[in-house]
């Protein structure tokens, strides 16, 4: 009996032994040398709204401003049909940078590492530039008058502020999120438009007839238009009338379509920090264009 109850205590301390011991093996050992933990999985998914701020570069052109209205002045005169004055000016395109800021808000929706959404911004500009242009052409026209036509012009755009609304497609990788976008933009400009125009003429053939009186007869009459005086004698010292002047100021609403990209970083569950490019197209207005690139930083509130 003591020989059977010796037996069975062993057996029991055996085990207990062998238990310890396969309690302390490292199984990260079997799992082979590329065993690397789990990355943790960061969501995407949901609403957030944020503030942004960054640096504006905008270029304008007034390149279609002043035809218009010249050629709407100038229409059924020889001037314009031969000397093709609605298209003497050529107002430069101008650039302007500065500072922007705004808000953001928008949804995502995560399918494995692939997140789309769509967003909303509002952008402060306040950018705007100005082009001024003057020109002036003599020419004899066929009727034999000799044809003067002075223009100027002024024109400037300012963009005030403007909103997008944006697709957005991007590829998780942990806590980074790298994006493009693309959508809609709406814009509120500040336009101004300026030209004047002057145009005279007088009747060379005549005038040079008159020159070449020598028996005394009285000289005939010299045809013109475009004066407030007019020395027949002397038609170079005659004064022009007062020029045509054509200006407006408005507020116009414009759209056009941005495209863009950026990338986005996840501070913490609920604080996203983002770097990004965008660029603004809008459709010409009256003769005026405007394109806006931007980039920016920002920081969003994520739910």
């Amino acid at each position: 009996m003591r020989t059977v109850t010796f037996l069975a205590l062993a057996g029991l301390s055996l085990c207990a032994v062998t238990a310890a011991q396969a309690a302390d093996l490292d199984y990260g050992v079997l799992r082979g040398p590329d065993y690397e933990p789990a990355v943790p999985v960061v969501d995407w998914s949901g609403l957030y709204f944020g503030a942004h701020g960054g640096y504006t570069s905008a270029s304008f052109g007034f390149t279609n401003t002043a035809q218009p209205i010249v050629a709407s002045y100038m229409r059924a005169t020889i001037i314009e049909a031969e000397m093709q004055a609605s298209t003497l000016l050529a107002p430069q395109s101008r650039r302007a940078d500065g500072t922007s800021f705004g808000a953001y808000a928008g949804i995502n929706f995560q399918f494995d590492e692939t997140v789309l959404g769509i967003e909303a911004d509002y952008t402060h500009a306040g950018i705007g530039n100005l082009a001024v242009d003057g020109i002036a052409r003599t020419k004899v026209t066929s009727d034999g008058y000799f044809s003067t036509v002075s223009l100027t012009s002024a024109a400037s755009t300012k963009i005030e502020d403007y909103g997008t609304i944006r697709a957005r497609a991007g590829y998780a990788i942990g806590s980074f999120l790298p994006f493009v976008t693309g959508g809609f933009a709406i814009g509120r400009a500040q336009v101004y438009d300026k030209v004047t125009v002057q145009s005279y003429a007088y009747d060379q053939a005549t005038y040079k007839a008159n020159q070449a009186i020598t028996d005394g007869s009285a000289p005939a009459y010299v045809g013109r238009y475009g004066y407030s005086s007019f020395n027949q004698n002397a038609p170079g010292s005659g004064i022009p009338a007062a020029p045509y002047l054509y200006s407006r100021t408005r507020t116009k609403v414009v759209g056009g379509i941005t495209l863009g990209g950026g990338l986005e970083f996840e501070l913490t569950q609920n604080i996203v920090l983002r770097g990004e490019y965008q660029y603004v197209l809008f459709n010409d207005f009256d003769g005026h264009k405007a394109n806006i690139n931007t980039v920016r930083g920002g920081a969003a509130v994520k739910f």
